[in-house]
């Protein structure tokens, strides 16, 4: 199957993403995200149990150009949405 390839815009939504395809989902967007120039996107996840959001975290805390994460505002998704702070610099993979 050929890669699905969509803009890069500052927010990107997963519902229409398989679970198991979001690590290299989510590493990619914000590689491409730095690439374009973005220091905060918004990542909406959905509300549910909450289980894609604890998911999305995870690999958020282990990405090393993410500077800080939080909930959306209300009117930008709440709970269901995460805004992530991105360091303005990319990392050269070696």
């Amino acid at each position: 199957m050929d890669p699905v390839r969509i803009p890069i815009e500052d927010v990107i939504d997963l519902h229409t993403f398989r679970p198991q395809d979001l690590a290299p989902l989510i590493e990619d967007y914000i590689e491409a995200c730095i690439q374009a120039g973005f220091t905060s996107v918004r990542i909406v996840h959905g509300k549910g149990k909450g289980i894609q959001k604890q998911r999305v975290r995870e690999l958020l805390r282990r990405h090393p150009q993410v500077v800080s994460f939080h909930d959306a505002p209300l009117e930008a998704g709440g709970w269901g949405a995460t805004i992530v702070a991105l360091s303005a610099d990319p990392v050269s993979k070696s």
